[in-house]
């Protein structure tokens, strides 16, 4: 009965090594598979693939809010390159987060995201984009309530936040609601020279194209008034004033 229980065992610890290195070669082909995606992506449009590690990624683009998350922080699978008359930047990223089990056990959890940066000739002021969550609806019942719109329905799918109410009115007129409203959803977010959308997960090279025709119908749809001003106000060096 023993030699049948500890038997049983081995048999048991070999099927788990066995399947660990069956998702480990798995894993590891279809990063590979992805990775030949993204560079004939890049090729047709232009743009330098750089799969390396940058672990100054969030130092160099400390502006944005999602870049601030965890440990171990670090830009892999870089697009670079002009994209029509603006400087295109996609990536993946990572970071780690630690938490300790019921025995005391500290483990470590890796969480990767994709996103785009498209840079902005005009300069831009903070704005925070992203559908809305059910947290949302229960944070606002509390007082804790987003920009609204004239737009009950994109009031309803899109939580926004600005420093400046009138900006976010300016840069989502009705057109460019009507544009979000019908595209594919994305974390948005405004800095001074660039924007960028990005999701909780790694994007297909399909994905990466369609943040970036987002990013673009932002940008191209910017009333002329508010590119004018925005241009004539901006000092190098102190911003916006």
């Amino acid at each position: 009965m023993d030699f049948f229980r500890d038997g049983g065992g081995f048999v048991f610890v070999v099927l788990m090594i066995a399947i660990f290195i069956a998702v480990a070669i798995i894993g590891a082909y279809m990063a590979a598979k992805r990775r030949k995606e993204l560079q004939l992506w890049a090729d047709s449009h232009g743009l330098m693939f750089d799969e390396s590690h940058d672990y100054s990624f969030d130092s160099q683009y400390a502006q944005y809010d999602c870049f601030k998350q965890g440990d171990n922080r670090y830009a892999y699978n870089r697009l670079s390159g002009p994209w029509g008359n603006r400087q295109f930047l996609g990536f993946d990223y990572h970071y780690e987060t630690h938490s300790t089990d019921s025995k005391g056990r500290r483990q470590t959890h890796h969480h990767h995201f994709s996103g785009v940066i498209l840079s902005s000739e005009c300069p831009l002021e903070p704005l925070f984009i992203r559908p809305e969550s059910f947290f949302d609806k229960i944070t606002e019942f509390f007082g804790w309530d987003d920009i609204d719109f004239e737009s009950a329905e994109f009031s309803r799918k899109f939580y926004v936040k600005a420093q400046d109410k009138k900006w976010a009115y300016d840069v989502l007129h009705q057109r460019t609601m009507e544009f979000l409203l019908q595209s594919p959803k994305f974390n948005i977010q405004c800095s001074w020279n660039g924007i960028l959308a990005w999701q909780n997960s790694t994007f297909s090279a399909a994905e990466f194209e369609a943040a970036t025709k987002v990013l673009e119908g932002i940008l191209d749809r910017l009333p002329e008034y508010l590119v004018r001003q925005q241009q004539e106000s901006y000092h190098p060096g102190k911003g916006v004033s």
